[in-house]
């Protein structure tokens, strides 16, 4: 068994408990070898904006090498993880998140998936090319079962071209990330204040779909319309899938993007995995015409770029999107 190294973490955030959260397994599930489960992912994305897949076809040697090799990097001496250089915004981060002031009991990896990167400046180690063929492997499975499932959704909503949102995914310029976060057991979850240590603060994501995998190790949250948080049970099996705040736009509110975060665990490390599926930087985010049907559009026009920027320069928990929306008319 290999030991995972802490986050040197001088201080963290915690959160009091004013609503119980439970688990939840009620989780939307959506098995993609099933013949068509385009309504299932219509569905979850506008109720809950988040579902489970099975069957998804990605290679679990894959998923396993990937595991391992993340492990090996996250246990070695943080002076070796922090020759990755610091995230800006990509590299090696130890407890703070972004440039503004976010903290959490968590360390991370966060990478560009552009295949012109090298990212052997990016990896630490003793076989650093083993943990690039890993992340290739495993990159490139999941950004196809990603593609398949912007491309059912298209079919759902009877877009054409049904690649309207995979084709963003799969320009050479698109402008995705990949990220390896490693929560490593936290001494004093429940505080004497009563709160639970945060590991990820509550935010949404800013692209278009996000594909998470983790271990079996609990700590994922979700919101659900009314405010309240339910805990995601874990399977190391499966993956589970996140609306973006880009495809909350571009289907002009149907879908929502969903709010999330990672809770500390006293006993177990957490390792998760989260491919980020962008557009091109120069890529105009609005609502699909298509989709209009003689509504307003909620969002006023603006590049991936534009908004990218806007979500490095603000808190996890801002509301992202309030800048670009539209005031209606009083």
């Amino acid at each position: 068994m290999v030991l995972l190294s802490k986050p040197a973490i001088e201080h963290f955030s915690y959160m009091r408990n004013s609503k119980p959260t439970t688990l939840f397994p009620q989780i939307p599930l959506v098995d993609l070898s099933k013949p068509d489960p385009k309504q299932q992912i219509i569905k979850a994305c506008e109720e809950f904006g988040f579902f489970k897949v099975i069957n998804h076809g990605v290679p679990m040697e894959f998923i396993s090498r990937l595991e391992m090799e993340a492990t090996k990097f996250f246990s070695l001496p943080l002076s070796e993880k922090e020759k990755t250089g610091q995230p800006k915004p990509y590299g090696y981060g130890n407890n703070r998140i972004g440039l503004n002031g976010d903290v959490g009991w968590v360390e991370y990896l966060l990478l560009t998936t552009n295949q012109d990167l090298n990212l052997s400046r990016f990896l630490s180690g003793e076989n650093p090319e083993n943990f690039k063929f890993a992340l290739n492997n495993y990159m490139s499975a999941v950004k196809k079962m990603a593609c398949e499932i912007l491309e059912m959704i298209a079919d759902g909503l009877k877009i054409q071209p049904r690649n309207v949102f995979s084709k963003l995914l799969m320009d050479v310029q698109s402008d995705s990330a990949f990220r390896l976060n490693h929560y490593p057991p936290c001494p004093d979850v429940q505080p004497l204040n009563g709160g639970n240590v945060i590991g990820f603060g509550e935010h949404t994501d800013p692209q278009i779909i996000s594909v998470l995998r983790s271990n079996n190790t609990s700590g994922l949250q979700i919101s659900l319309r009314d405010g309240s948080w339910i805990s995601v049970p874990p399977d190391q099996n499966s993956f589970f899938i996140n609306v973006g705040d880009s495809l909350q736009v571009m289907t002009n509110g149907r879908f929502k993007s969903v709010k999330h975060r990672v809770m500390a665990n006293s006993v177990k490390s957490r390792l998760s995995m989260i491919y980020f599926g962008g557009p091109p930087l120069s890529e105009k985010i609005a609502p699909l015409p298509s989709l209009m049907r003689g509504e307003q559009s909620l969002y006023k026009e603006f590049t991936w770029f534009e908004y990218k920027r806007s979500a490095y320069n603000s808190r996890l928990a801002d509301n992202r999107l309030m800048h670009f929306e539209k005031i209606a008319a009083s």
